[in-house]
């Protein structure tokens, strides 16, 4: 039973009192609000009611993104990352600059240092969507941030390799508080016809991120020093992680409430009296019941059951979702798809310099990627919410688009010319990012509402361990095998083929929307029973057993012996009976 059902029927008219009754048992409705408002501890509110709207719910999601990309962009970069020394021919040599040069990193140990955030990704993720069935998830992201802005701190005191992997692990998990939820929440607040585009704004400042990360890295990092630009992403995000712990908690559609657990039990116990004693007695049989289930010590405190009931859920859901073939589908073109730019955004300066002499290849692929990044992905959102945002248009937009921007890649790196190879790459950027609302717009409404935070997370955790954590270091083995940075470019572009053949395959798929279907038991209240007619509950409601009435001492039973030693009673005699004198006999 919903707070707003229970409130409902707290404001009907008590009915008449009976002379057995006490008069306490009417006065519990009447002083008691709704259980689920009054739990402690549950201070659950709607989008729409909270301090801040739907609006800011976006913008809090995106500037999060925003940072966090841009971490990513800025190691990338040339005036971060670096280049290790070198000596020409005649003897002559420079020294490294940036962390490669001054860690004197090879080109795998380079690569793996992108990779390194992917282990705290793969271990945070699906710990904080299972934990934000029961927890509230605004603590869980200002903790998962505070991690991340210590460990962002720690990068620019690092001083060797592994210490700083070990810090970009950890940034990985700050990473992971956010990660799963964001694109939950925004899809319950945004418009029923603009969810699309509210996942492609948010999913913008990826590309968004990047770019502004290798214009920032290479300014911070050429005038300050490459250390100086990880303390001062911290500082960028240590109001944000602040705030994950003062605002004001919001519902996500599918999960319980922290704190409700035992109001969702006590709602299913009140529904059982109610269906068995009718209409007239369900206020005082809910009060009643409310405070036994509110009073019983909570067993979750015992530790060990606790934790091997997360874990037995865990995989319950793990298994749910893995049986969910248009997720799969999804996830695989994705990994395919993600494997190639994440390898143009970490190797794509240094690509662009070593094939066109580009001088400031920062500057350039940064304002490529920001351009093309943003429009892209609005484009590709507002294109599928134009066309009826179904999973089958999803996935005809998905192949589509990657097939033809694949195309334009692979002869962009085939030009001579910087200008025909900028123009060409440019386009094809446009049109590869336009998947991103559509991907992650499949991903939230082919699962139910309550797995949607483990969904985002798990194919999170799998574009980025299958696709761009290994195509980093892969693309480094290859360039120093082969040493020729356009065939190497060339090989890894074409990679987008086979992820536009994987989702080609999903337009043919049965698919099915199932934003609004009912979530789990723990998830939803059950339903109410329908309550019988006033002449059914006359000849069907039992009478209650002495013990049932309130204010009466509950009368022994007599047992068999007791029985038979009373003295029978005469059957009463037809005057009696009647109250007349029987008729003598003929």
């Amino acid at each position: 039973m919903s707070s707003h059902e229970h409130e409902a029927k707290a404001e009907q008219p008590a009915p008449p009192p009976s002379s057995s009754s006490s008069n306490s048992a009417e006065a519990k409705p009447e002083t008691r609000p709704s259980m689920e408002t009054d739990m402690p501890g549950n201070s659950t509110t709607n989008p729409s009611t909270s301090w801040f709207g739907p609006k800011m719910i976006l913008a809090l999601f995106c500037a999060m993104s925003l940072i966090n990309y841009l971490d990513r962009g800025a190691i990338a970069s040339n005036g971060v990352n670096g280049s290790r020394g070198s000596c020409n021919k005649d003897g002559i040599c420079t020294s490294g600059t940036g962390i490669q040069g001054d860690f004197n990193l090879s080109n795998f140990q380079d690569g793996v240092l992108s990779s390194t955030f992917m282990v705290g990704l793969l271990i945070g993720s699906p710990i904080f969507a299972s934990l934000a069935k029961s927890l509230n998830p605004f603590r869980l992201i200002g903790v998962g941030l505070s991690v991340w802005t210590i460990s962002a701190l720690g990068c620019g005191f690092s001083f060797n390799f592994w210490s700083i992997a070990v810090c970009r692990m950890f940034v990985g998990v700050g990473e992971a508080s956010f990660i799963s939820l964001a694109a939950p929440f925004i899809d319950d607040s945004a418009p029923a016809d603009q969810k699309t585009v509210w996942l492609a704004i948010f999913y913008m400042f990826i590309p968004a991120g990047y770019a502004i990360g290798y214009v920032y890295g290479g300014v911070v990092g050429s005038h300050f020093g490459w250390r100086c630009a990880f303390w001062v992403e911290a500082a960028l995000m240590l109001p944000f992680a602040i705030l994950g712990f003062v605002m004001k908690p919001l519902q996500l559609k599918g999960m319980v409430p922290g704190g409700s657990t035992k109001v969702l039990a006590a709602d299913t116990r009140v529904q059982d009296v109610e269906a068995s004693n009718g209409k007239d007695e369900s206020l005082s049989s809910s009060a009643e019941v409310g405070d036994k289930i509110l009073s019983e010590p909570s067993k979750s405190k015992s530790g060990s059951p606790a934790i091997s009931n997360q874990f037995s859920h865990f995989f319950k859901d793990m298994k749910e979702l893995l049986q969910e073939k248009i997720f799969v589908v999804t996830v695989l073109g994705y990994i395919a798809y993600n494997f190639v730019i994440g390898a143009y955004s970490y190797w794509g300066p240094k690509a662009g310099y070593s094939i066109y002499n580009m001088t400031n290849a920062d500057m350039i692929f940064g304002g490529i990627t920001v351009v093309c990044g943003i429009v892209g992905t609005l484009a590709g959102g507002l294109v599928l919410d134009f066309m009826t945002n179904s999973l089958s248009n999803a996935f005809k937009l998905l192949s589509l688009t990657t097939l033809i921007g694949g195309a334009f890649c692979i002869g962009a790196f085939l030009f001579r010319s910087m200008y025909g190879f900028l123009v060409l790459f440019a386009i094809g950027e446009l049109l590869v990012f336009a998947t991103q609302g559509p991907v992650n717009y499949v991903c939230l409404h082919c699962v139910k509402p309550s797995l949607r935070p483990l969904s985002m997370a798990m194919s999170t955790v799998a574009i980025h361990i299958f696709g761009d954590v290994p195509s980093s270091p892969l693309v480094g083995v290859v360039q120093d095998r082969i040493n020729n940075w356009r065939t190497t470019s060339l090989i890894l572009t074409t990679i987008f083929f086979p992820a536009a053949a994987i989702w080609f395959i999903g337009i043919f798929m049965h698919s099915v929307d199932r934003y609004n279907e009912h979530s789990e038991s723990e998830s939803q209240p059950p339903q109410p029973q329908p309550q019988p007619s006033t002449s059914e509950r006359k000849d069907t409601t039992p009478t209650p057993l002495p013990e049932e009435k309130i204010g009466e001492t509950p009368l022994p039973t007599p047992s068999i012996e007791e029985k038979t030693r009373e003295t029978p009673i005469e059957a009463p005699s037809v005057e009696e009976k009647t109250g007349e004198t029987a008729p003598p006999k003929p």
